[in-house]
């Protein structure tokens, strides 16, 4: 079955859920528009409300949801708890925000030009969500509560792998008082991409996930003339300077790359280290990562969870063995893990000189790439060198110097003295290959709705 519930700690298969039908998609589409035609005129107040609500009530069931997240994708129990509450952080950030953000705007006019020149920013339609399953509540939070709070509606064709995250998910927004068929949910079959990005009703699509998946959603989009915006992979530089706090820094880096098992956009996946600090740097970040337990991801004691799938562990592992054949030197770190489960054990991989291909792929679980660098320059150097621009850190105890340094950095976000986070008051969204577009903020509300010009202009002006 495409959408299945399957226990990455136990393997076992719990629940299917057969694909929608054309028939199920085309009437989703059509209750997706009756409720956009009564939505789009909702006040921003009555919007906010619901909004309010959807935050009040993952907080109040904040076990229940976390505890989906964790049977279905294997994330450790207490971080999912943690991306419920960023998830109600989201709800209640629009709900706060969202009229502000959308207020019509005066624009400034020439002495020499008549009228009152307005913008206005007004809902379009349907925006088709394509989401993946490693935060399988946040990252359905990031689009639907500005989309929602900015008058449109969402059909959601959530990864397969975490059915029961998307069904909850349509629930939460129902109990919340939002109108049945303003956000629905979608088992979707992958013909059905096209048929909802062709249906004029549809505005957009909002897509994260992988390289592939991202290059084959935006062309049908073009094809269809409708707007996309596009969060991909990322393998995000976590630049140590000979100035930072080494200590300081390797637990951080220990942390980046390793939260939700390494399978984050945003992992401190490429570790750049100066030279003068490079040996104590990596005695510290090797101890930290000795400390990591593998183990049940309900059971507080474990600090790192199993892979979503044992396909994804397999492919990992694959993927490890063509970089190896590509001159990576890999060693073991960390202590011994399970062999029950989708677990993978944590590696050190160097050797990634110019030539190696290796150097440019993402490693989507506890992988660590390292990188010893002679200075500031060659950092850059490195941390550039690659096709993705999502993320990025700087860590020196100059907090000038590392602005200066993130300034060069090509990527959407970085962060001095911090791996990259996600909160709910920051933008998210890269360039290159990372994709484009942004989400969250104001930014992230204004990027599927139309910003119309109306200007008034006196009858008698010359044109």
């Amino acid at each position: 079955m495409a959408y299945a519930t399957i226990n990455p700690y136990t393997a076992e298969t719990l629940k299917t859920f057969p694909e929608a039908t054309d028939t199920e998609v085309h009437k989703a589409l059509d209750d997706a528009h009756a409720a956009f035609i009564q939505w789009r005129d909702v006040s921003f107040a009555e919007r906010a409300k619901v909004m309010a609500s959807a935050a009040s009530i993952l907080r109040r069931d904040i076990d229940k949801y976390a505890r989906l997240a964790t049977l279905e994708m294997g994330k450790l129990f207490s971080e999912a708890k943690l991306e419920v509450e960023l998830s109600a952080d989201i709800f209640d950030y629009y709900a706060q925000n969202a009229e502000t953000l959308l207020k019509p705007e005066d624009l400034p006019v020439a002495k020499s030009t008549e009228g009152k020149a307005k913008l206005v920013h007004q809902p379009q339609g349907i925006v088709f969500a394509v989401e993946p399953w490693n935060f399988p509540f946040y990252q359905v939070a990031r689009i639907i509560a500005p989309q929602l709070s900015a008058g449109n509606t969402v059909l959601l064709k959530h990864a397969g792998n975490v059915p029961q995250c998307a069904a909850i998910s349509e629930e939460l927004m129902l109990e919340a008082g939002l109108p049945k068929g303003a956000f629905q949910n979608l088992y979707a079959a992958r013909h059905h991409t096209a048929v909802i990005l062709e249906d004029p009703r549809v505005c957009g699509v909002a897509l994260t996930g992988s390289e592939a998946a991202g290059s084959v959603v935006a062309g049908v989009a073009g094809k269809a003339l409708k707007k996309a915006t596009l969060e991909l992979g990322g393998a995000d530089a976590f630049v140590v300077l000979e100035d930072a706090d080494v200590e300081k820094s390797a637990k951080w880096a220990a942390f980046g790359r390793h939260w939700n098992a390494g399978q984050v956009c945003v992992s401190s996946k490429r570790l750049i280290v100066v030279d003068a600090i490079y040996d104590r740097f990596l005695e510290v970040y090797k101890a930290e990562v000795a400390k990591l337990k593998a183990g049940d991801p309900m059971d507080p004691a474990t600090t790192l969870a199993p892979l979503s799938s044992q396909k994804a562990a397999d492919d990992l592992a694959k993927q490890v063995e063509e970089a190896k054949a590509e001159g990576a030197q890999v060693e073991v770190i960390g202590a011994p893990v399970p062999e029950k489960g989708a677990f993978f054990q944590p590696l050190l991989m160097t050797g990634l000189h110019g030539e190696n291909k290796a150097r440019h792929w993402e490693f989507f679980g506890p992988v660590t790439q390292l990188y010893r660098v002679k200075d500031e320059a060659e950092a850059i150097r490195v941390a550039n060198d690659s096709p993705f621009g999502l993320g990025g850190s700087v860590f020196t105890k100059d907090e000038a110097r590392g602005f200066k340094v993130a300034e060069q950095i090509d990527t959407g976000m970085v962060y001095v003295n911090h791996p990259t986070m996600v909160k709910a008051d920051l933008p998210f969204g890269g360039v290159n290959r990372s994709g484009f577009g942004r989400e969250l903020i104001g930014l992230g509300i204004k990027e599927f709705v139309n910003h119309k010009l109306i200007d008034v202009v006196d009858i008698d002006a010359p044109f």
